[in-house]
């Protein structure tokens, strides 16, 4: 049996459909939290068995080098995301940094094959030219914690991998929603919750403010983004150091909101007119053409896949 892959901060949302994608596969992951062991029922068949599962606090150098020495990971990706609510400036940058560097040296010192860290759409926020390619450059200036941590570590850790010759990728993931999703962020979760508890979706406290029906985005499936991610970590040979993996179109509000409808017809939602989502969205072609990564759920029926998880799950 192969050496298994690491998840770092494999417990989270993405992490655990992540880990799904590898298990199905058949390709064996240890999967770490930080503080929340979470079991969903899609992966409850193969705890115990397959899946191994480790506390760690990337802070904890020790740890970090235990876990990795232990279990001698084929390679690690990297998905931990620190909660940013609730700290300082200077706790929040030592959060995001610290634990990065403890990952960034102990796969180093342990030869990993490479070290697959999972970047954000965010990082084209202040892009003018759409749609996002992975060539372009963005301003150093940032509006949220997300776009300016994730340009920071992908300057930092593409630079580390340089310097030391670590297999050190990049993925620049979309807006994601599904099953486990539970920050209720972005505008899909937000509809789909209302939606499959029969109630009016609550718009406050929006990042952006109430939505329009056309703005929009480039919205992905939770269980794409997992596959997306795999395809990329286990290719034998890459030609670049990052990529896009997202649902490769931007879809209006307003889609969303019909695609609701074609599994709970009475669902009530009006958005006001407006908007804009011209070719809001990250071009594929790079991933598609090396790894062969196209989305095969989709919105449309990843919204009903989360509408139905949701009448019999809590999140």
């Amino acid at each position: 049996m192969p050496n298994p892959t690491l998840l770092i901060g494999g417990m989270g949302f993405i992490g655990l459909h992540t880990a799904r994608s590898f298990l199905d596969a058949g390709q064996d992951v240890v999967v770490t939290y930080h503080q929340n062991r979470r079991e969903p029922d899609f992966l409850q068949p193969f705890l115990g068995v397959r899946p191994h599962t480790k506390k760690i606090d990337v802070l904890d150098e020790h740890r970090v080098n235990e876990v990795i020495q232990k279990h001698q990971p084929e390679g690690v990706v990297y998905l931990a995301v620190p909660a940013l609510a609730g700290v300082s400036p200077a706790e929040e940058f030592k959060t995001n940094t610290g634990g990065y560097l403890n990952v960034l040296e102990a796969c180093r010192a342990a030869g990993v094959r490479r070290l697959s860290v999972t970047s954000s759409l965010a990082v084209y926020n202040s892009v003018k030219e759409r749609p996002w390619r992975e060539d372009m450059t963005f301003p150093v200036t940032s509006n949220n914690p997300t776009e300016a941590y994730k340009k920071g570590l992908e300057i930092l850790g593409l630079y580390f991998g340089q310097r030391t010759g670590l297999d050190v990728v990049m993925l620049r993931v979309a807006g994601i929603f599904g099953p486990m999703y539970h920050s209720m962020a972005n505008l899909p979760s937000r509809l789909a919750h209302a939606a499959a508890h029969g109630r009016a979706p609550d718009f406050n406290g929006m990042r952006y403010g109430p939505p329009k029906a056309d703005d929009g985005s480039d919205a992905c499936y939770v269980k794409d983004v997992g596959e997306g991610i795999r395809l990329v970590h286990m290719a034998a040979t890459l030609q670049h150091k990052v990529y896009n993996v997202g649902n490769g179109r931007a879809t209006r509000n307003a889609e969303l909101v019909e695609a609701i409808r074609e599994v709970v017809p009475e669902f009530e939602c009006e958005l006001p007119p407006g908007g804009d989502s011209d070719n809001r969205y990250m071009d594929l072609s790079r991933t598609t053409a090396e790894v062969g990564y196209k989305p095969k759920i989709g919105v449309e029926r990843g919204l009903a896949e989360y509408v139905a998880w949701l009448r019999t799950h809590p999140n």
